[in-house]
């Protein structure tokens, strides 16, 4: 009665095949990149408050 139904991702783990070093490269590149700009873009943008806050301290 019960109907065997395939699983459609076993049949792509079989065709799993290691990327070329090339496309390894450039995606580890992109990634490092990416992760470079969310950092300075970080730096300039979060710390504003504390930059502001200190400009305008007076010594006392």
């Amino acid at each position: 009665m019960s109907k065997k139904i395939k699983n459609p991702f076993e049949k792509m783990e079989q065709s799993w095949e290691e990327a070329p070093p090339h496309l390894k490269n450039k995606v580890m590149n992109d990634i490092a990149m990416a992760k470079l700009l969310t950092e300075m873009a970080s730096l300039f943008t979060c710390n504003y408050k504390e930059t502001i806050n200190e400009m305008m301290k007076t010594n006392s």
